[in-house]
């Protein structure tokens, strides 16, 4: 069967082909028959095409990647660099090495495999740089690295093929824009080479094939469907809480079904909850089953031994961030619990995927929502994954940052012409519609800095001879850009040891700021007391005393996808999809109807009414909390001229909910199209937001060092050097390309405007004002809960007292009120020790000030 689109061919392999003798004897050996997906990625390849594999989790989708070049070394042995793979975790190259073994041990192959990453010794890279294994095993940060190598030319020149696990994961972001820049190049090299893409998960396959080779000739290869997942949903049993997101109310009966499963993979959304969940499970383990703890701020040597148990089957249950998200083969994984909404389909379908890790047979989830909100979006999800339904949207176009991160690494590779170096970054998937304008100003700031900073000698990093070549100034420079290679910006971060002991991982500088010794946190699952500062290490000891903080991280929290969003709203407005709702929530909901009523499925409930003095609005948009959180700075600014006298507002994935001194005119004023106007540019204009995010843009760009040789810059000196250098540039040369690149990503990535833009063009002439008299049942969650956004002049109420109050209005005395307000009371206990990162968005805190340390 094939499969046509009107640029090249792709096509379905359904009859299976056959593999050389020794593999087929291989596979017999173990019982196993190769899959017709596989097949076809061997047969692609010995056409000579690139190709594109979707296939379920389990089908075998890292073997169908490899088995070409396995076969193609078996036949015609060579030394030197053969096939290169890409991922996107480093976990995920250590994983692939240990499950290459077998076959090449078993079948006698002289292929030698090794991986290359951050991680790796520097006398292993020296090695692999004399004399580089057939199969390299990287991600994208090291392969710009050693692309930007005297010796790129030599080491590359004969490669074969790519492997690109987990390309939806990289396509569309950063990492990829730059994953994508070093394919150009490959192919520049090695012009002969080929592409193979793999994804379990797709919803866009030819944006994601143009993505890999753009225009090029990608076959696309989708395997048979495996069993469909067993997904269901797990509550607390006692009452379900209103508010909160950590889930902790359910830890007994996660605890009861790590018991009763063989290994389970506990995923939570972020790393400040995997502590918390950590935490409380082990409290609860009174069996003292082998729980291990697994995110990205440990130190490597515990994710790796994490890791190796997982893969020996000695742990009954990790805790885990998106750190274990993608493809890592642990087939005996027995169950995946998901604790918090999922948030997106496919992120669903992704770690559900890791239990059993086997395409014929079910993998067995659970979900456990942590308020009444999420019940709802978990029943959603569940629903789009019967339906075979993904969300996600294809790749944006690649960002200049990130480009002009390239032109420099390029230029330390050897000298180019700007002529050629442009049609090869054409030649990028990301980079297909890039204008020659934006190269040349991208060129141009690589060279000097642009205009306004050009008489600065720190930035004159390239210089362009008789013959138009850019030549990189000096080793010097080229080591400082080989330094600051990467596309992800994190937040300074600060070493944590055990005092006298180990190292135990890393938290966000600002956090250690926040400590003074003999305070108490949670971290590495275990409850540590803060002992002071060792130079630049946070050193702790075991057992600290009191409240224990958790710290949190920047860019934690997961985005509501827009599909899983329609979904909500769409059970909402259908009281006939509620049956397999639990009872508390159809209650919460007919309660609702009957006090006001239910958000449409294309319109925009909003609702009004007075409360302790002030007045109340309540919006339910369901567009996820970042645009939320937009929507409320400009909707507070348009309450502002409209005169209702706005105090503050609160976002989450569900709502916006704000609070002011007046009573509130039509609703419709604030939700019109206009809004993304005057209000919008006034705002950006006035917010910290552009200069974050170009401290961001700069830092990737290579404008801001953050390293330097003998030196690591602080967060503070890289702050004050990105604003004089934005301020500067605003004035001399408001046009310079970093500052377009910074307004474009603020406009379409930071604030979610598209998704706001959506919304108000829904949504327009739809708007339903309900005026009540008292708060309605499903907007008490929102005024319960922590992290409110101020607007200056605003005052802090004493939210547990309020709790109780919000709980009594909405239901009328109708529920349980003492056992309500007492769960209330521990959520909201337990969001105050998480003590999420107010500073963020200026929020405001009661908390006593952090003493100065001596």
């Amino acid at each position: 069967m094939r499969l046509c689109r009107p640029r090249f061919p792709a096509y379905i392999v359904a009859v299976p082909g056959t593999l050389p003798e020794r593999f087929e004897n291989w596979f017999a050996a173990r019982s196993w028959q190769a899959r017709p997906h596989q097949l076809a990625m061997v047969e692609a390849a010995q056409a000579g095409r690139s190709a594109l594999l979707i296939a379920p989790t389990g089908g075998g989708k890292t073997l169908a990647g490899f088995l070409p070049s396995l076969i193609e070394l078996a036949d015609s042995p060579v030394e030197g660099l053969h096939t290169v793979y890409v991922s996107p975790l480093k976990a995920l190259a250590v994983d692939i090495a240990r499950n290459l073994s077998a076959p090449i041990e078993e079948l006698a192959l002289p292929i030698r495999v090794e991986a290359r990453t951050g991680d790796t010794p520097a006398n292993r890279r020296a090695r692999q740089r004399a004399a580089p294994p057939q199969i390299l095993l990287t991600t994208p940060e090291s392969l710009t690295l050693l692309l930007s190598l005297p010796d790129a030319q030599e080491m590359f020149g004969g490669l074969r093929r790519v492997v690109v696990d987990e390309a939806h994961a990289l396509a569309g972001t950063k990492r990829g824009d730059q994953l994508s820049l070093c394919l150009a190049r490959l192919e520049s090299i090695a012009p002969g080479m080929a592409v193979a893409g793999l994804s379990a998960t797709v919803n866009h396959p030819d944006a994601l094939r143009e993505w890999l080779r753009p225009g090029g000739d990608v076959a696309l290869v989708r395997g048979a469907g495996g069993a469909a997942p067993e997904i269901g949903v797990q509550l607390p049993a006692g009452r379900l809480p209103w508010g909160g997101h950590m889930g902790l109310a359910s830890a007994p009966e996660i605890m009861a079904r790590i018991a009763g499963a063989g290994v389970t993979i506990v995923f939570v959304n972020t790393r400040a909850q995997s502590e918390l969940v950590f935490a409380a499970l082990w409290r609860l383990n009174d069996a003292a089953l082998p729980i291990a703890l697994h995110h990205g701020s440990l130190t490597i040597e515990q994710r790796r031994k994490v890791e190796a148990a997982m893969a020996a089957g000695t742990l009954r249950a990790v805790v885990a961030t998106a750190s274990l998200d993608l493809g890592i083969d642990w087939g005996a994984v027995d169950q995946v619990i998901q604790v918090g909404a999922p948030k997106g389909v496919a992120r669903l379908l992704q770690r559900v995927g890791r239990a059993n890790h086997r395409m014929d047979e079910p993998s067995r989830a659970f979900l456990v929502p942590a308020n009444r909100f999420e019940v709802i979006e978990c029943r959603a999800a569940i629903e789009a994954v019967a339906a075979g339904e993904l969300d996600g949207d294809p790749p944006r176009p690649g960002g200049l940052d990130v480009l002009a991160q390239h032109v420099l690494a390029m230029a330390c590779h050897a000298p180019f012409h700007p002529d050629a170096l442009f049609e090869e970054v054409r030649r990028a998937g990301a980079y297909a519609e890039l204008s020659r304008r934006d190269f040349d100003d991208v060129v141009r700031f690589a060279e000097d800095g642009g205009y306004a900073l050009r008489s600065y000698d720190r930035w004159r990093r390239l210089f362009r001879d008789a013959e138009g070549l850019y030549h990189i100034r000096g080793d010097g420079v080229a080591r400082i850009v080989r330094m600051n290679l990467g596309t992800i910006v994190d937040t300074p971060l600060l070493k944590v040891r055990m005092r006298g002991g180990p190292m135990l991982g890393e938290v966000e500088e600002w956090f250690i700021t926040t400590l003074v010794p003999g305070d108490a946190f949670l971290f590495a699952g275990q409850v540590l007391r803060f002992e002071g500062m060792n130079g630049v290490v946070a050193e702790v000891s075991r057992g600290g005393v009191g409240d224990a903080r958790v710290p949190t991280y920047a860019g934690a929290k997961l985005p509501l996808s827009t599909h899983l969003a329609a979904r909500v709203r769409g059970i909402l407005h259908d009281p006939e999809r509620w049956r397999d709702l639990p009872d508390e929530v159809r209650d919460w909901l007919r309660l609702q109807s009957l006090r006001s009523r239910l958000p449409g499925r294309d319109d925009l409930l909003v609702e009004s009414f007075p409360r302790g003095g002030r007045w109340f609005i309540v919006a339910y948009g369901f567009e996820g909390r970042l645009a939320h959180q937009t929507l409320g700075m400009l909707a507070t600014r348009r309450m502002e001229r409209l005169g209702w006298g706005p105090l503050g507002y609160v976002a989450t994935d569900y709502v916006l909910a704000a609070w002011m001194a007046f009573e509130p005119g039509d609703a419709a004023e604030l939700f019109t199209e206009d809004l993304l106007g005057e209000e919008l540019e006034e705002w950006i204009a006035e917010s910290s937001m552009l200069r974050r995010t170009f401290r961001n843009i700069a830092t990737v760009a290579g404008l801001i060092e953050k390293n330097h040789p003998g030196q690591e810059k602080t967060r503070r000196q890289m702050t004050v050097n990105s604003d004089l250098i934005y301020e500067v540039l605003r004035k001399h040369e408001p046009d310079h390309v970093l500052l377009r690149a910074t307004r474009a990503e603020a406009a379409s990535g930071l604030t979610d405007v598209a998704r706001i833009a959506a919304l108000l063009a829904r949504v327009k002439g739809r708007v339903v004002h309900r005026r009540l008299k008292r708060v309605s049942p499903l907007a008490v969650p929102a005024l319960i809960e922590q992290g409110r956004e101020w607007v200056p002049g605003g005052a802090e109420d004493d939210i547990l007292a309020e709790a109780a109050a919000l709980v009594n209005d909405a239901t009328d005395g109708a529920e349980r009120f003492n056992e309500t307000l007492a769960e209330l009371t521990d959520e909201i206990q337990v969001r105050a020790a998480v003590d999420q990162d107010r500073s963020r968005f200026g929020r405001s805190e009661r908390r006593r000030p952090a003493r100065r340390r001596a």
